[in-house]
């Protein structure tokens, strides 16, 4: 029986609900409703204009009514008036294939009718940022490697603090808090879930940190490589598959702990890696994290090519110990529920087939990658991956009516990025 919320909002103090959906490109949409017409909105949704967001829709549709989750209710910790419901979509009365919370549940049902649940946790890499966007908002951020620098995460420690107590009080049970690679650079880490709870909380996450960043005059940014010469924002992924409360991905006799279960899976990953990109990277920028020269830390920390390894952080795929990988594809421009829909999707589509990750790789990437042969190598830009996207009958099965509409707009988005003309064009070129 799903929660009511009339009742919760008496008990809570909530006075106002952020009915709220992600679309393709990541963006929430909300409403704000008061409590007192919540009860309706549960049964009717709340009505958006669809084309007025990115979703592959046109202004002749119909109302697009967003479906509050009671279930997954969150009070606003700094605004504890304010509930935020994650929400589905339907329009004509039938769900939205399109909708990035409705591909992820469907996913997650056809897992669920083969006997498994994908558990994740993420890793959430952001920047405290000045408010124009121009750089990093510590002045003394300065180190060549600042991560884990003791004396700048403690500057921030009135944000970052702030955020943990949230997540504390929402009962994420968050357990390290870091500065990471890049000057400027966070990252916070909660405890794994079930792949819809953690994407749910993912999107929120991102909203909360932007949020209470602006409280204290700074701007949060998830942008995968917003300065040319610092590590980039990725935002990996911890994988693991269970049946009836047992690990599949888990067992004892692996050198390293993974079953035959986890190698297919993770082989279904490696099949797909290039049409992922498309998903998991998915803005012009993604290309200049994964494709990065060296940073002023020494590394990127981002993989360019479609390898796995054990505990060894140069790869796209890390297997840090028993029973689970790391997914280290992804950047912090990824849509939370995209990001478990083709995590999953891909993983599926390993396991059906057996698909073979080939053999582990347990060199250094960044020294030694070009001493392999044939290795496939990541998308060198946004435009690649889309095509590879395209030509995936496996994702496009998969994802289904998902694909094209996400195509048709992000090939848009390309196009838009191919008329604008750069600084770097002019400088390089106006004396030809």
């Amino acid at each position: 029986m799903s929660l009511d919320l009339e009742t919760a909002a008496k008990e809570r103090g909530i006075k106002y609900f952020l009915v709220s959906y992600t679309d393709l490109f990541g963006t929430q949409r909300a409403k704000l409703v008061p409590a007192a017409a919540i009860a309706s909105t549960c049964r009717s949704g709340a009505g958006f204009a669809g084309f007025a967001t990115w979703l592959d829709m046109s202004p002749a549709d119909s109302d697009l009514l967003a479906i509050p989750d009671a279930d997954a209710l969150i009070q606003l910790p700094w605004r504890p008036e304010v509930g935020w419901l994650p929400a589905d979509l339907a329009m004509d009365g039938r769900p939205v294939e399109q909708a990035p919370r409705n591909l992820l549940k469907r996913l997650i049902a056809e897992a669920a009718d083969l006997g498994l649940a994908m558990k994740t946790g993420v890793e959430c890499e952001f920047f405290l940022i000045t408010a124009d966007g121009a750089e990093p908002a510590d002045m003394s951020d300065r180190q060549t490697k600042p991560c884990y620098d003791q004396s700048a995460l403690m500057r921030r420690y009135d944000v970052i603090s702030e955020i943990c107590d949230a997540m504390l009080a929402l009962g994420w049970k968050p357990y390290q808090n870091d500065h990471e690679d890049a000057n400027g650079q966070f990252e916070m880490n909660w405890d794994y879930d079930d792949a819809l709870v953690t994407a749910d909380r993912h999107a929120f996450f991102k909203y909360m940190t932007r949020s209470i960043a602006e409280k204290h005059g700074l701007r949060a940014t998830f942008m995968p490589k917003p300065f040319a010469d610092l590590t980039g924002s990725g935002c990996h992924a911890h994988v693991s598959l269970w049946r009836d409360g047992r690990n599949v991905f888990a067992d004892p006799s692996d050198p390293i702990g993974l079953s035959p279960t986890g190698y297919h899976f993770i082989g279904g990953l490696i099949h797909s890696a290039d049409a992922l990109a498309a998903i998991t990277n998915p803005c012009v920028n993604s290309y200049k994290r994964i494709n990065a020269p060296r940073t002023n830390s020494g590394a990127t920390w981002a993989p360019n090519t479609v390898t796995y390894s054990g505990n060894n952080r140069t790869h796209m795929i890390r297997i840090p110990g028993p029973g689970r990988f790391e997914f280290r594809l992804a950047d912090g421009a990824v849509n939370p529920y995209l990001l478990q829909a083709a995590i999953l999707a891909a993983g599926l589509d390993g396991i059906r087939n057996h698909r073979d990750p080939g053999p582990r790789l347990d060199i250094n990437m960044y020294t030694d990658g070009h001493t392999v042969e044939g290795l496939k190598r990541l998308p060198l830009n946004m435009l690649d991956a889309l095509r590879a996207l395209s030509g995936s009958a496996i994702l496009g099965e998969a994802l289904g009516p998902f694909v094209p509409s996400y195509l048709k707009l992000k090939n848009e988005e390309w196009n838009a990025f191919c008329q604008h003309l750069t600084q770097w064009e002019r400088d390089t070129t106006l004396d030809c």
